[in-house]
């Protein structure tokens, strides 16, 4: 699989779109707040540390967690139309069904732990901002952009390509803005590390946003690596 991350990407961005990749800044004592603007060749290098070593590491760890997205299927040459039902009937179905659930679990976490554990309010305000926001995004993808994806795949019509490749710059603004959001619910969780007098909801709830962070770093993957740039490519092509 080719690689996502290099010295070159800004340690911002890589965390946005991999929020895992904190634990590695860490453990190497890289600054990913203040320092977010720099690129990771610049902070490896301030540090004495293996460049190479670092960005191996993160690209492993992302690859790890994306594979199960492009998993005996060839998603670069197969239909459009296949891999929309592909990420409707896993991802999206995947976040109809446990969106409500992590709703219910923040909030019930919150009522029992909020005293002692004030992070719990940040926790249930992002959680519930995230949830609205892929709530949308996902009616925006299944009633907008993938009709017109479906329509070009069988028509081949340049008119209706062009129509879907002009939403695309929204659709990953707003991928950009959950990694965002995942990003911070790692920080402020220590990682999804449940304090020693959490109860069987809590850990449940923090699994829970691991699979969520799971299951969006392939679907985001699908759509961000794969099918947005092929389109982006077939329209170039059209000029």
């Amino acid at each position: 699989m080719n690689s996502m991350f290099s010295l070159n990407s800004k340690i911002g961005e890589v965390v946005v779109k991999f929020p895992r990749a904190i634990e590695t800044f860490k453990k190497n004592k890289i600054d990913f707040c203040c320092g977010g603007d720099r690129p990771l060749e610049q902070a490896v290098k301030e540090q004495g540390l293996d460049g190479a070593e670092i960005v191996a590491e993160i690209n492993e760890a992302y690859n790890a967690y994306v594979v199960e997205a492009v998993k005996d299927r060839e998603w670069a040459v197969e239909p459009y139309t296949s891999l929309i039902d592909y990420v409707v009937n896993t991802h999206h179905a995947y976040l109809n069904e446990n969106l409500p659930k992590l709703s219910e679990l923040t909030t019930k976490i919150l009522r029992a732990h909020g005293e002692h554990h004030p992070e719990l309010k940040k926790v249930h305000k992002l959680f519930h901002s995230l949830k609205m926001e892929l709530e949308q995004h996902l009616i925006k993808e299944e009633e907008a952009v993938f009709p017109l994806v479906i329509q070009y795949d069988k028509s081949g019509s340049v008119e209706v390509l062009e129509r879907a490749v002009k939403q695309i710059e929204e659709l990953e603004d707003e991928h950009e803005s959950a990694g965002t959001t995942l990003k911070e619910l790692r920080e402020i969780t220590n990682g999804y590390t449940m304090p020693e007098d959490g109860c069987a909801s809590y850990g449940l709830t923090y699994r829970l946003f691991e699979e969520l962070e799971d299951d969006l770093f392939r679907h985001i993957h699908l759509e961000n690596n794969i099918m947005f740039p092929r389109l982006e490519e077939e329209l170039k092509k059209q000029a």
